[in-house]
């Protein structure tokens, strides 16, 4: 029989994981409790139904897809219903949290009788036939949730205990938007510093490669800056050991916070991103 899925919450992420599986033909709900009609309307889109938390409990595997800060206080709130559920699922928690966290949201599922697998997402938003997005797995359970990929889903097993996936995930993202804060940080003081068109050609002729995908990647970020301050602080905890590493994301987390009001607002500093960005003529 085809599992039933569970994906929470439909944002874009959380949507285009459940647009693939609905497109092979699973059943996916999802919770619109306290969602606004634009994520409705996105759900919907994705062949993705509403549902109870019941219903939710019900399916045989729940993916929890949302900002980071928010993944202990999601397992919090389905705990009273997975507890009650005479048949448990596997719950899949997805997001860009440290190994300390997800050990955390562990012990509220395993307290209710289900069964846990830690997972970390690398990539953007998939869509049906792409194999560019992979859920890194981890946990004694993690080769039966890894059999979504018969439904468009690609999801390696990582060797490890639950927080390997995890421990994976963080890895990658701090080099990617850690590098990208450390870019923006630059390209932001050399404006000031009146020197943005000199260091643009200095990157053009010697470094294209690097300016390139800098440039791609920063205009991408300004929207999703606000989810990115939780993940610099949960990757500022996963190398809590090394004082100085800990002390540059919890800075990177500081700018992005910044990043998040300017594009709310003024938008003086991602214009100015924006200028640097701006191919040369």
């Amino acid at each position: 029989m085809q599992p039933i899925v569970a994906v929470i919450a439909p944002g874009m992420m959380g949507s285009a994981v459940g647009h693939v599986l609905a497109h092979a033909g699973l059943e996916v709900r999802t919770s619109l409790t306290g969602r606004s009609e634009a994520t409705a309307a996105r759900a919907k889109a994705a062949g993705m139904a509403d549902a109870p938390d019941e219903q939710i409990v019900a399916a045989d595997i729940i993916l929890s897809i949302l900002p980071p800060g928010e993944a202990v206080a999601l397992a919090e709130r389905f705990a009273p219903a997975l507890r009650a559920a005479p048949k448990k699922p596997i719950y899949v928690d997805c997001n860009a949290v440290s190994p300390g966290t997800v050990l955390r949201v562990a012990r509220v599922i395993e307290e209710t009788g289900a069964t846990f697998v830690d997972g970390g997402i690398i990539g953007g938003p998939p869509s049906p036939g792409s194999k560019a997005t992979k859920i890194y797995l981890s946990g004694a359970a993690a080769a039966k949730v890894a059999e979504l990929e018969r439904y468009g889903l690609t999801m390696p097993v990582q060797p490890g205990p639950i927080g390997a996936a995890s421990a994976m995930k963080l890895s990658y993202a701090g080099i990617t938007k850690g590098f990208q804060a450390l870019g923006a940080a630059m390209m932001l003081a050399s404006t000031r510093a009146g020197t943005a068109d000199d260091l643009k050609r200095e990157l053009l002729s010697s470094q294209p490669a690097l300016f390139g995908w800098l440039t791609r990647q920063m205009p991408k970020m300004y929207s999703k800056a606000y989810r990115w301050v939780a993940e610099m602080q949960e990757i500022a905890e996963f190398v809590g050991e090394d004082h100085a590493a800990r002390q540059y994301f919890e800075a990177a987390a500081q700018l992005y916070a910044r990043i998040a009001v300017d594009w709310d607002g003024q938008r003086t500093e991602t214009g100015a991103l924006d200028a640097f960005c701006k191919p040369q003529d």
